[in-house]
């Protein structure tokens, strides 16, 4: 029982988006002729042991600062429920998600080391995302910006930089849309905390421009993510089979429609909120699926 709730402290079901990242990076590599079995796997364990870090790291600040115990938790914001029913002390906590990134620095060393120096931008900037954005980042305005690029943008030029050892322009352009989903993806799921986050002192976006401003802001980004894929293919930036990433923006259209008429009750948004969160995996497998097609073919 113990070592399910350590399990469930991680936050299991919000994982599957390092699978994700690890997999668009990659296909990214493999796209233009270097992929490295070996190093995707090494570096999928430490984005996951990333992804924990700072998982784990925003229960325990959510729960020390009072959040979780105002929050109303729905199953993609408000927490892992662990912490307020005492089920693990919050030192235990503290230190799962110190350790978790401790165990990770030793594979970013090991990839500057073998592979080159120009990946420690990434991972020093990834660091700080992890480590400063509960207490620190969440009380200036836009923190949303921190997770996009820490956990979206900058692990895809990772893995791409780990197996090709450079960065490119259409790399980086291929990258950017998974900074805006991720971007999205924290930006959605504030929006029913907000009321615990302003009394905790945060300035998150729900907050510092009001419900109405952040859900237009996140339509114009969700738009922005397949306006920026369609012109990166004109452009030949990216290979026309990422056009298939087109795919979910029904579901974004609904999404976009729910936040839009959100009105304060958090059963209107939890329709919305899951089809966020399909549009930010969906979309980034598909351009993955895309650039494998692009290149078998």
């Amino acid at each position: 029982m113990k070592l399910k709730v350590w399990f469930l402290e991680t936050r299991p079901q919000f994982l599957l988006l390092s699978v994700v990242l690890a997999f668009l990076g990659t296909s990214l590599a493999w796209y233009d002729g270097a992929f490295h079995l070996g190093y995707a796997l090494v570096a999928f364990v430490g984005l996951l042991l990333c992804h924990i870090s700072v998982n784990v790291l925003n229960d325990y600040f959510d729960y020390k600062s009072g959040i979780d115990l105002k929050v109303e938790r729905t199953p993609f914001s408000g927490g892992s429920g662990i912490l307020p029913p005492a089920l693990l002390t919050p030192t235990r906590t503290l230190w799962f998600g110190l350790i978790s990134f401790l165990l990770a620095v030793p594979i970013g060393i090991y990839f500057v080391v073998t592979v080159g120096w120009l990946l420690l931008p990434v991972i020093l900037i990834g660091a700080i995302c992890i480590l400063l954005y509960t207490p620190f980042l969440t009380r200036l305005e836009w923190p949303e910006w921190a997770p996009g690029v820490g956990l979206g943008t900058l692990p895809i030029l990772g893995f791409y930089f780990i197996q090709t050892a450079s960065y490119t322009l259409p790399a980086i352009v291929a990258a950017i849309p998974s900074g805006i989903l991720v971007h999205n993806l924290l930006l959605l799921n504030e929006f029913p905390d907000a009321e615990a986050d302003r009394e905790a002192g945060r300035k998150t976006l729900p907050i510092a421009i009001g419900k109405a401003k952040a859900s237009i802001f996140y339509s114009v980004l969700t738009a922005i993510v397949y306006l920026w894929i369609i012109g990166a293919v004109v452009a030949g930036l990216m290979p026309v089979f990422s056009l298939i990433a087109l795919l979910t923006l029904p579901i974004a259209v609904r999404a976009i429609q729910g936040a839009i008429k959100y009105r304060g009750k958090i059963e209107q948004l939890i329709p919305a909120m899951r089809d966020n969160v399909l549009v930010v995996l969906l979309t980034q497998i598909f351009l993955g699926v895309g650039y494998i097609i692009s290149g078998i073919l």
